[in-house]
């Protein structure tokens, strides 16, 4: 069997992490596994199969004789590394925002475009984590016809904002059990028994970088320019696993049994039917792995004709950022 040598940028990260756990799980036919942190971190270690492998500063000059990246850092560290990535010949598969509107630059969701990663220039981005969950349940809707607007309400975990993002709320609680007062830092107040109805910087028009990415990915990824999307991000007390409800309204009718099947039967779903006597998941049943759990499907009450609504949940930092970057990979890979 071939085998490819990858470098991990940004491998003490949460989202670094979990590359590197996904691509042992998935038996990715790794030749070099290169861990690449930030100086302070070099020296130290992960684990990969069994082998502890030690993490180096990523230089401009790591990349040589890589066949894959995958980034987990910032917008700034990925335009960075980017050319050198480029120059190196191998493919670098982003997790940042940098890249996903390039028209140059294939922003893909396995399940639903996985062809558009083919058409790469050395960069393949991936797209926001709460797209990516919301697109996958519509995914076999979107099989059986166009969609043409969205509503969606995303409920955030912690894990969106990183290890720092989780240490906070972990902190929250064991200060809250002391009765201690919260302080907040990687979030703009208490997170803890707390929602706060803001992710990302404000725009213009009053949405936030966050809520927008909703309707720019997915025109670019479901190849529906005229897309609208009207979306509110909500960051919650959850640990990990992010939910989303979403009305949207299809160009031709669809009856909610239709919907369900449909949903049913996309890769990367599951549709809950009797989940503990319930017809929903929750982050909780869907924290750690990689599927897509979606359930209340129904008839929407604004739109009645074409108008539909789900409940769908998936874990934010394995399907909505690491696996999903290791899934394009393997695309490049497929004979």
């Amino acid at each position: 069997m071939k085998t490819y040598n990858v470098a991990v940028l940004g491998a003490t990260g949460a989202v670094g992490q979990q590359m590197i756990q996904v691509l042992e799980e998935r038996n990715f036919p790794v030749g070099k596994l290169l861990p690449l942190a930030s100086a302070r971190s070099a020296g130290k270690s992960v684990t990969f199969k069994g082998q502890e492998i030690t993490i180096e500063e990523a230089t401009e000059s790591s990349f040589a004789g890589m066949d894959f990246v995958l980034g987990a850092v910032s917008n700034a560290m990925a335009q960075r590394f980017a050319p050198a990535i480029v120059r190196a010949g191998a493919v670098f598969v982003d997790n940042s925002s940098a890249f996903r509107l390039q028209d140059d630059v294939p922003l893909v969701v396995p399940e639903i475009n996985p062809a558009d990663a083919k058409k790469h220039h050395g960069i393949i981005a991936n797209p926001n984590c709460s797209t990516i969950i919301t697109l996958v349940a519509l995914s076999g809707i979107r099989r059986v016809t166009p969609i043409e607007k969205m509503v969606a309400c995303t409920y955030q975990a912690v894990s969106g904002a990183g290890v720092e993002g989780m240490r906070e709320l972990e902190e929250q609680i064991a200060g809250h059990a002391k009765g201690e007062a919260a302080k907040p830092s990687t979030f703009p107040c208490q997170i803890l028994s707390n929602v706060i109805p803001q992710i990302g910087s404000e725009l213009e028009n009053g949405y936030t970088t966050e809520e927008m990415k909703m309707q720019n990915e997915g025109r670019k990824i479901m190849h529906l320019p005229e897309l609208k999307v009207c979306c509110t991000c909500v960051r919650v007390p959850v640990m990990r696993s992010h939910s989303i409800s979403v009305q949207f309204v299809t160009e031709k009718p669809m009856s909610v049994e239709e919907a369900r099947t449909a949903v049913a039967a996309a890769p990367g779903c599951v549709l809950i039917d009797d989940l503990h006597g319930r017809n929903y998941p929750t982050p909780l049943d869907t924290t750690d792995q990689d599927l897509v759990y979606v359930g209340r499907i129904r008839r929407d009450l604004i739109d009645d004709e074409r108008g539909l609504t789900l409940w769908c949940c998936g874990d934010q930092i394995r399907k909505g950022a690491a696996t999903n970057c290791v899934q394009i990979a393997e695309l490049l890979i497929e004979a």
